[in-house]
Formats: C-alpha cells, sequence, structure tokens
C-alpha cells in the first residue's frame, strides 16, 4: 500500500489541465493503485492523479463505507447530462473548506480503465457529482472556482490567512 501526500491548494499542479493517457502500461497501473490506497486512507470519496502529483486524466472514486468498491476513470468524458441540482462539496485538496455548487445529478460518462478498455456507465446521485468534481480537477479547475461570488471572497480571504499563519510559523525561530 502507497499512500501519497495530497496536494493542497494553491498548488500549480491543481490548477493545470491534465493530459490524456495514452499508455495502459504499469506505470499507469501504478498511479492508480497509488490513487486507490490513498483514497482509502481519507474520509473523502473521490481523489484524481493531479492531487497527487500527476498531471495526468486518472480518477478512482469509492462510495462504500468501507473503501472497497473503487472504480477507475481514465481519460473520461461526459456525453450526457441531466438533472441540475444545488450539492455541499468539500475537497482533499481544499481542506476545512465547503460549499454549495451547482452539478447535474446523472450523467452518463464514456472512460477507459486501468488497461485501456472502453466502458460507458450511467451514474446518478453523489456518485454522478463526485465524478463531476473530479473530472474538474482534470481541467485544472476546483469546487471552490463554482461558488457564489460571495462564497470565493471567503474563500480568497480564508486561503489568504492560511498561506500567511503557514508563513510565519515556518520563519519562527526553532
Amino acid at each position: 500500500m502507497t499512500q501519497k501526500t495530497i496536494l493542497e491548494y494553491p498548488h500549480p499542479v491543481l490548477r493545470q489541465r491534465a493530459e490524456p493517457v495514452s499508455s495502459f502500461d504499469e506505470t499507469t497501473q501504478k498511479i492508480v493503485q497509488d490513487l486507490i490506497d490513498t483514497l482509502g486512507a481519507t474520509p473523502g470519496i473521490g481523489l484524481c492523479a493531479p492531487q497527487i502529483g500527476h498531471s495526468l486524466q486518472i480518477l478512482v472514486t469509492d462510495l462504500s463505507t468501507m473503501k472497497s468498491d473503487p472504480k477507475v476513470f481514465i481519460n473520461p468524458e461526459i456525453l450526457q447530462s441531466d438533472t441540475p441540482c444545488i450539492v455541499e462539496e468539500s475537497c482533499l485538496s481544499v481542506p476545512e473548506f465547503v460549499g454549495f455548487v451547482r452539478r447535474n445529478a446523472e450523467i452518463t460518462v464514456r472512460a477507459q480503465d486501468e488497461f485501456g478498455e472502453h466502458f460507458m456507465t450511467r451514474l446518478s446521485g453523489m456518485e454522478a457529482v463526485c465524478v463531476q468534481h473530479e473530472m474538474d480537477h482534470l481541467q485544472g479547475k476546483l469546487f471552490v472556482d463554482r461558488l457564489s461570488f460571495l462564497r470565493k471572497m471567503i474563500f480568497r480571504a480564508t486561503a489568504r490567512r492560511r498561506l500567511q499563519q503557514a508563513a510565519k510559523v515556518a520563519d519562527a525561530p526553532a
């Protein structure tokens, strides 16, 4: 089991558009396993390659209680989306911040698995929301980008305060 460090805002990799995966080799399978292992050690339900430092279009979800049913989506594409809704979201890369965003409660996704096999699936509810959240990461977007203007301002002020506090701690004499 290899648990990786999850990158946090404002790490620049989180703002990069991830590259499609073209080679389904041992490296790709290792990244998938690292994502599954890392997600399994968190309270989260989804994680993508950019969050562990790989700018590749790979995401995993696991909504099971015991983190025993991971789903892998490589090069995912939403073909159809229905039933707009407002949901409360949080993110492992934006700790301690939550907000309400607009998503679709049902989506049809085409993707590949870790071996390069194509599949299509219809997702609904939290699973659909989770995949959309992770796919935003693959485009260099965070859920905070979808917040209302006021909530974005609150987020920015909170993030700035945290960065200033971290800088003070780093500059403090040992």
